[in-house]
């Protein structure tokens, strides 16, 4: 039996073909994955987050993006390359064209397929970040958000699934709540 034999991919030749791609692709430790294409919930639900979010942060030095620009995570392994579904950036550092290295807020909405990865793999690797603050996993499935903070000890673990529930994110003085996020999305 063979091994099979593959190269692994640099950095900077991910970043530059990437730019060229019509299709968007994470890039792990030296290898790249393609990514599937979205459902329309799931882009509706992206969309909301975004809304909500960017239209209560007023002037200030965050920012909010959606789905096209990349995180990196730098790991004792290697680094990661992930879109994130939406994520707020504050550091005015933090000044690359296409991607964000210290986000204070990252959600992810999750589908059938990405289930597993966004609560552990992804988990992981945002939880290692200095700057990130909350790390938020929203059903497309249910209405059922899941939030990761941090605490003055590690990370906190909240379920929320009433409409009423909500999330609040001191460090950008914005606050949306469960109902908000599934504003409009039919589950029936």
């Amino acid at each position: 039996m063979e091994a099979e034999k593959y190269t692994l991919i640099a950095v900077e030749d991910y970043l530059d073909a990437e730019q060229r791609s019509e299709v968007r692709h994470e890039y792990l430790y030296g290898t790249i994955h393609a990514m599937a294409g979205g459902s329309k919930r799931h882009n509706a639900i992206c969309g909301q987050i975004y809304r909500l979010l960017a239209g209560r942060m007023g002037k200030g030095p965050c920012r909010t993006f959606i789905a096209d620009v990349k995180l990196r995570v730098r790991t004792r392994l290697g680094e990661i390359f992930y879109y994130p579904d939406v994520m707020v950036g504050c550091d005015p550092t933090d000044r690359h064209d296409f991607y964000l290295e210290r986000p204070s807020l990252l959600f992810e909405v999750t589908s059938p397929s990405t289930e597993l990865t966004d609560r552990r793999e992804k988990l992981t690797a945002y939880q290692s970040l200095a700057s990130l603050g909350h790390y938020v996993i929203v059903s497309q499935e249910t209405r059922s958000v899941e939030w990761f903070r941090r605490v003055e000890d590690g990370w906190e673990r909240l379920f929320l699934k009433n409409p009423e529930d909500r999330l609040e994110f001191g460090e950008i003085g914005v606050g949306i709540s469960v109902a908000e996020i599934y504003e409009g999305i039919d589950f029936d």
